[in-house]
């Protein structure tokens, strides 16, 4: 039994020296840090275009994002604060509580991102809806040309922002709206009505 064990342990030993062996002469890995998204300050981070048509972010004594893009965290609650900056994944590498305390310079590439990203487009028509487990798939003739979308859940996407006017926005966060539902023709009312 001894025998067997000690085998074993010599075994072990062994393969660890060998191991051990194979990394000698090499340089030893560092391991990178990351900077949670929590712990990015505002005054750490520098938003900018190189070329002009692409995004950048560098975070000071962390790191450098070729290409990124800015989201609002809350687009109906609250469009104009909590401002997330995603990388290539869709992961979050920080959030801008208020964009107002960002120098000018960046405070302006925040607007216009968001901007593009957000044009809201008037729906004149609804061509159909169809409704699937709580989703609701739209075509619709807007100001902008026909559109499809998707939205999730009516009660939280749809907003009405007076007695018959309407934003609805779909699941990419793009925004719809119908300035007054009384001026929608009778079937596109009757899709409407049909999801809320």
């Amino acid at each position: 039994m001894a025998t067997e064990n000690g085998a074993d342990e010599n075994a072990k030993t062994d393969g660890k020296s060998q191991a051990a062996g194979k990394t000698e002469g090499k340089r030893a890995v560092t391991p990178v840090t990351v900077t949670h998204p929590e712990n990015v300050s505002i005054e750490s981070i520098r938003l900018f275009r190189e070329p002009p048509w692409m995004l950048r972010l560098t975070i000071q004594d962390d790191r450098s994002y070729l290409r990124v893009k800015i989201v609002r965290a809350a687009p109906l609650s609250h469009p104009n604060r909590y401002i997330c900056i995603l990388d290539t994944k869709d992961e979050e590498i920080c959030m801008i509580d208020d964009p107002k305390l960002l120098e000018s310079e960046m405070a302006d590439i925040v607007k216009e991102e968001l901007d593009r990203r957000y044009l809201t487009s008037t729906i004149e028509r609804v061509t159909s809806v169809r409704n699937e487990f709580g989703t609701s798939y739209w075509d619709v003739l807007t100001n902008r040309g026909e559109r499809e979308f998707v939205m999730q859940n009516a009660s939280e996407n749809a907003q009405w922002l007076g007695d018959h006017r309407l934003l609805l926005v779909d699941v990419d966060g793009n925004r719809f709206e119908i300035p007054d539902l009384n001026a929608l023709d009778k079937k596109s009312l009757r899709y409407v009505e049909l999801v809320l």
